[in-house]
């Protein structure tokens, strides 16, 4: 029974990636630092897809490939804000890197002020974390998110899901071949039972 639920809602995650009208993509791009050298780091298929990108830790001095450390792994990506009514999901989201972590898979976040509700720095925005949630989970530099600004990975993920963020706290759910499975918003928490199956489908 149980497996066969499970069947179920992985034929209901490819299901949710056919026929995304790829208009979202039609975007002008900004300068960001060339992922040529993430494309060319580890090869294998995730790294020709969203990891193919560098980003720099958060306080951090140099870009990281994302390939390098999260390929062939279940990622669940968040942008995340600090002054935000769904802030307290930093909580659930620990919890769930913690759960699922040495199964392959791994939270990653990445701050946005692109609604206003993130702080200024990037060591605010550290701080914040760590002292009022404890997370430890990867948090990476402050990048746009929506509109023309988008950071490309976000610009992908739009592009994969038809959906860019509406708002602070939207997730997307990343198989380990390095390509987004689903969208959802901030009112799905990260320890409800339709984002916990999900996840625990493609481990």
């Amino acid at each position: 029974m149980i497996n066969s639920r499970r069947q179920l809602v992985k034929l209901a995650l490819a299901g949710t990636v056919v026929g995304v009208a790829a208009a979202t993509a039609s975007r002008k791009r900004p300068a960001y630092a060339s992922t040529e050298d993430a494309v060319n780091s580890v090869g294998n298929d995730a790294c020709n897809s969203l990891l193919s990108h560098a980003l720099r830790p958060l306080m951090g001095s140099q870009n990281t490939a994302l390939c390098d450390k999260y390929a062939n792994k279940v990622l669940l990506m968040v942008n995340t804000a600090s002054k935000c009514g769904f802030t307290p999901q930093f909580e659930q989201l620990e919890t769930l890197n913690q759960r699922y972590s040495d199964k392959g898979f791994q939270v990653l976040g990445f701050p946005s002020g692109d609604f206003r509700q993130e702080l200024d720095t990037e060591e605010e925005v550290a701080h914040f974390c760590e002292l009022n949630y404890g997370v430890t989970f990867p948090m990476f530099e402050k990048i746009h998110v929506t509109g023309d600004k988008a950071h490309p990975l976000y610009q992908q993920l739009a592009q994969a899901t038809g959906s860019y963020p509406n708002w602070n706290f939207n997730k997307y759910l990343i198989n380990r071949e390095g390509k987004a499975i689903r969208h959802y918003g901030s009112g799905t928490e990260p320890l409800s039972r339709e984002l916990v199956d999900d996840i625990e489908v493609l481990l």
